[in-house]
């Protein structure tokens, strides 16, 4: 299994833009899939972005498509997100998620698909 801390997030203004990263321990990063959910005040968390093995695989929210981009640097065991453009409805804890031995993104908007979670870092974005 991997363990995963989130960083990056913070207050920013509508229309800016952030740049999150997960970091993965472990030497099997590059056989794990990894996703974004977020969650906000008395929502339920939801699914923001994954992203295949070797990264040239991507899914996205509908919510976020064309605003926000994941990639991944496997020789420094990391997952991105940058999100650009950013919206008062963006606010959130952002999580990241890992899944080992699966290929397939079919499933990645489902929060049981995934095994592993991060603590979450806080994204606010003011009006």
């Amino acid at each position: 299994q991997v363990q995963l801390v989130e960083s990056g997030g913070g207050l920013v203004q509508a229309g800016g833009s952030l740049r999150l990263s997960c970091a993965a321990s472990g030497r099997t990063f590059s056989t794990y899939i990894m996703g974004w959910f977020r969650q906000a005040p008395g929502k339920e968390r939801e699914f923001v972005a994954a992203i295949s093995r070797s990264g040239i695989s991507t899914s996205y929210a509908d919510s976020v498509k064309g605003r926000f981009t994941a990639f991944r640097d496997n020789a420094k065991n990391t997952v991105y997100l940058q999100m650009n453009s950013l919206e008062p409805e963006d606010t959130a804890v952002y999580y990241c998620a890992a899944r080992a031995e699966t290929a397939t993104l079919d499933r990645a908007y489902d929060y049981d698909y995934w095994g592993q979670w991060g603590q979450g870092t806080q994204v606010t974005v003011s009006s």
